[in-house]
């Protein structure tokens, strides 16, 4: 939420001039509109952008590099609030990369999924480093862990369209599933908003 109340107006900007240079582009070249294909990628640009903001704006100066695996993320406390953000977080903040991956690419293999994960993840610490912010190999590990839960999320989630009925397999029903996901979502930030989270 606070990432989002940062960089809200990098992707309201940013929305709007992809939606609309895509529209022209569907109607130019009379291609097919399939509305849940089209929130995907822009879903994924969106998370592009926060995760740029995450990895070159927030301050770590407490922080120093760290080239030792696993020095870093057992020093926390299990459960503790520094290793829900430092441990759980770079879990979760690559898991939608590895689900991308998946899904933009057509992987079929974990470890062609593993090479496109580090390759993000490396540049990412190289980056940091470069720009005066720390280099951290536990971050690499944990980012490769989350990036790969969320490509084995694509991978289930594609076995299971296998297996579906024709019905079922109709763009009309990924996209009502990705209304109800959106009307859920939107109305999760609005509680949460009124909570004053």
């Amino acid at each position: 939420m606070q990432i989002l109340g940062e960089v809200w107006p990098t992707i309201l900007i940013s929305s709007v001039i992809v939606i609309s240079l895509r529209i022209v582009y569907i109607f130019k070249n009379k291609e097919q509109f399939v509305f849940y294909k089209e929130l995907l990628s822009l879903a994924f640009i969106i998370y592009v952008l926060c995760l740029f903001y995450v990895v070159t704006f927030q301050d770590v100066s407490w922080s120093t590099s760290n080239f030792i695996p696993f020095k870093e993320m057992f020093r926390y406390d299990f459960g503790s609030r520094l290793f829900i953000k430092n441990v759980l977080g770079n879990i979760v903040l690559f898991a939608p990369y590895g689900f991308f991956v998946g899904y933009f690419l057509r992987l079929k293999k974990f470890k062609s999924a593993l090479f496109m994960i580090l390759i993000a993840s490396v540049s990412i610490e190289v980056t940091q480093l470069l720009i005066g912010r720390v280099f951290d190999i536990d971050d690499i590990i944990l980012n490769i862990i989350g990036g790969l839960i969320g490509f084995a999320i694509f991978k289930s989630m594609d076995n299971i369209k296998k297996h579906l009925p024709n019905v079922l397999k109709r763009p009309i029903f990924y996209n009502i599933i990705v209304i109800i996901v959106i009307v859920l979502g939107a109305m999760y930030m609005l509680n949460l908003i009124e909570l004053g989270v």
